[in-house]
């Protein structure tokens, strides 16, 4: 294996799949961060990298290992947490050529944990229903396709335990997620009908966007306004939108963005608070708006330029 600046570059090179694995098993950004950057300082420390003979194995089992930890250690401080626990939404531009994006600039790829199904809202929401070694069992083996060997050095169990456990967390998720991800186009149609009608204070706009069963969650981890549970049902959805909106918004205050993969929004309040929302899409109907408002969740979100 290359040593000093091949080694950096060959880590590098892992970093957006490290990303992808500490951030869908523990929810957060800034602890899939810590992780990889843990994982980097482990490699550092390894005596003789070149002995590792599978560098990405290697790294996905340390990385996953901490992620591990961490979760853990979120699961006991989230006993105490008021209100709703959504995940940190991951916000970059919304697809380049599109009404309302905020700018074409590419992201860096080091930075592109957004891309596939793996990070949707929708599917870390399921996940989160999980126990921590389900989670990191099924997450590991069947999305980023480590043995169930691997995964037993992980989450400390047998290879067979380990099978047990990602079967269980598969048939959970089977019966909870959502269909496949809807169209790029369809999902941004949507999500902008949704955005005037809000924009407008337009009851009945948005609850012709709205499926009849749509859920409506927020999460304000106590320092800002929320929801103090789920809303469920167009009519009620769209009442409680209309309502909290406080009628009419104000133009510009609201953005089309990317969320987890997804076209979401972006929405700017009067005394600079920051929320983003996560859609669900499908039948050609919103099912599921996720709203992240706690600003401890939101600190490496900025409010673009028109």
């Amino acid at each position: 294996m290359p040593q000093d600046d091949g080694l950096a570059r060959a880590f590098e090179k892992e970093r957006p799949r490290l990303l992808r694995v500490a951030y869908t098993t523990t929810g957060s950004l800034a602890e899939a961060e810590d992780c990889v950057q843990e994982s980097w300082l482990r490699l550092r420390r390894v005596p003789d990298p070149g002995a590792i003979r599978d560098l990405r194995g290697w790294l996905t089992t340390v990385v996953g290992r901490l992620a591990l930890d961490a979760l853990g250690s979120a699961r006991s401080r989230r006993e105490r947490y008021v209100g709703t626990w959504l995940p940190e939404p991951l916000v970059e531009p919304a697809v380049a050529g599109t009404a309302g994006t905020a700018g074409s600039a590419v992201p860096d790829p080091a930075e592109q944990v957004t891309l596939d199904e793996s990070v949707s809202m929708a599917l870390l929401v399921v996940l989160d229903e999980l126990s921590p070694a389900q989670r990191t069992a099924f997450l590991l083996h069947d999305v980023f396709g480590l043995s169930f060997e691997r995964v037993a050095e992980v989450v400390g169990r047998t290879p067979g335990a380990v099978r047990q456990l990602a079967s269980r967390a598969r048939r959970h998720i089977e019966q909870s997620r959502p269909p496949a991800p809807a169209p790029r186009a369809e999902q941004r149609r949507l999500v902008h009908a949704f955005a005037a009608a809000c924009q407008e204070g337009d009851l009945e706009a948005l609850v012709r966007v709205l499926d009849p069963e749509v859920t409506w969650r927020g999460d304000g981890g106590g320092l800002v306004a929320s929801l103090p549970g789920a809303v469920r049902g167009a009519d009620r959805v769209a009442r409680g939108l209309v309502s909290f909106g406080g009628g009419a918004l104000p133009p510009g205050t609201l953005r089309v963005v990317t969320v987890n993969g997804a076209a979401g929004l972006l929405l700017y309040g009067p005394e600079g608070e920051v929320s983003v929302a996560a859609f669900t899409v499908d039948g050609g109907r919103i099912t599921a708006i996720d709203v992240q408002r706690n600003p401890e969740k939101l600190t490496s979100v900025r409010f673009p330029e028109a």
